[in-house]
């Protein structure tokens, strides 16, 4: 038996989506554990692209179980038009399952409502928040008044709590705003339809973890966004709002640290970020334009383009520790061919002198005055995409790889020389050499 957590190690947008669907091949259970729809996971099977929001990465084998995790919060609408694209184009596998958290919380028609009036309220000092209604959502879950999917199975709990919160929300949208308001029985009459839609997958999605874990089931945790977007964590307040290391697969799903047997960090070979927000490497010269294009770095939910710059292992290091990865997946490493000279950045200091390797200063003001401190190494023109073996790669791609394990202090597991699936290095497979 071995259960497996993914997470990101940066900003998000680093392959998640590629990764767990190669290891789902070999887990019998794929299970989300946080965000929503305002992550996207781009996969690329047969030269055939699948982009998925809330529906776990695994979908696209048979005979699996792909859960949705209470820590997950959900917009029905986009679930549903999900599935239904999955099953138009006939890549829903007809015998893997489908399993929605009854405890999950759902993103209603305010929440979005709410999340872009407040963001084009903040003029210069946005957020850079997608406007899906995440934040308030998990607002509303830690205030004790969120709506959860079984909630909207019951048409009498449902009313209760929607009338509560339609008040609320339409007095901030209206008086604090400047808002039309919403309707409590257009929301009412909207989400009972949806109720009755998703109903067939709604589950105690705990129990069924536990049930599989016994029987010696291999489980895979599927994380969304990246460590310095944790709402803890990350580069506050830049972040998202749920917790994205490591240690909410367990709260964000149902079960015990126990579970847990290995945790793969996701690390792209050069750092992007979406958004607001300090980005030390990030590159606005010709380099980074480049890495833009030939990366294809267009947000998969927004499609904005993303920042780009050169790989900051002060936030992987970071990582490392509050995740405890015990193996790094690096990521697009194909993008940086041809570029004459890399860099990457082993620390940040301050113009006091004050150097900072191995953690992301907590204090906004203390980073913003940071530099990134670099090593540069000489790049490779080889095109690397039909590479199969470490051994195939060229010497000076080695030996940006083994930088990489030797600033982080963690081995490589996998390397991923181009979007497709059959287009990766497997170095060790945590399922089959835990």
């Amino acid at each position: 038996m071995a259960n497996v957590v993914v997470v990101g190690t940066q900003w998000g947008d680093e392959g998640k989506g590629k990764v767990v669907d190669i290891y789902a091949e070999d887990a019998d259970v794929i299970a989300r554990f946080q965000g929503g729809n305002n992550a996207g996971h781009t996969l690329v099977v047969k030269g055939e692209q699948t982009i998925l929001h809330l529906i776990p990465s695994g979908i696209l084998h048979d005979q699996k179980t792909c859960i949705i995790g209470n820590g997950v919060v959900v917009d029905p609408k986009v679930l549903l038009s999900e599935i239904e694209a999955l099953q138009s184009r006939g890549i829903f596998p007809p015998n893997t399952t489908l399993c929605v958290s009854e405890k999950a919380h759902v993103i209603m028609p305010y929440h979005c409502r709410l999340d872009m009036a407040r963001e084009a309220s903040k003029a210069g000092k946005k957020i850079g928040t997608t406007g899906r209604g995440i934040g308030p959502a998990y607002e509303d879950k830690v205030a004790r008044t969120g709506i959860r999917m079984g909630d909207l199975l019951d048409k009498e709990v449902f009313r209760e709590k929607l009338t509560a919160n339609v008040a609320e929300k339409n007095f901030l949208l209206t008086k604090l705003f400047g808002e039309e308001p919403v309707s409590e029985q257009a929301i009412f009459d909207e989400y009972r339809a949806y109720a009755e839609a998703l109903k067939p997958y709604v589950a105690d999605t705990s129990t069924l973890l536990d049930r599989e874990i016994h029987k010696g089931k291999k489980i895979l945790f599927e994380g969304a966004q990246g460590a310095h977007l944790d709402v803890d964590h990350g580069t506050y307040p830049f972040v998202t709002s749920s917790n994205t290391v490591s240690s909410n697969a367990c709260s964000g799903t149902g079960v015990g640290p126990g579970a847990v047997d290995a945790v793969v960090g996701i690390c792209k070979a050069y750092t992007t970020r979406v958004g607001s927000g300090p980005f030390l490497t990030e590159l606005t010269c010709e380099i980074g334009e480049r890495i833009q294009q030939e990366g294809q770095e267009f947000g998969a939910t927004t499609g904005r383009k993303r920042r780009c710059g050169w790989l900051d292992m002060v936030l992987v290091r970071q990582s490392v520790r509050v995740s405890g990865i015990t193996g790094l997946a690096v990521t697009k490493l194909d993008v940086l061919t041809g570029i004459e000279k890399l860099k990457i950045c082993v620390g940040y200091r301050t113009e006091e002198g004050i150097f900072f390797s191995n953690a992301v200063p907590a204090n906004p003001r203390v980073l913003t005055r940071c530099e990134a401190v670099y090593e540069e190494m000489d790049g490779w023109t080889e095109d690397i995409r039909n590479a199969r073996e470490i051994q195939d790669l060229p010497k000076n791609a080695r030996k940006y790889l083994e930088q990489i394990e030797a600033l982080s202090d963690t081995k490589l597991v996998l390397v991923s020389v181009g979007a497709g699936r059959n287009e990766t290095i497997i170095l060790k497979n945590p399922f089959l050499n835990a």
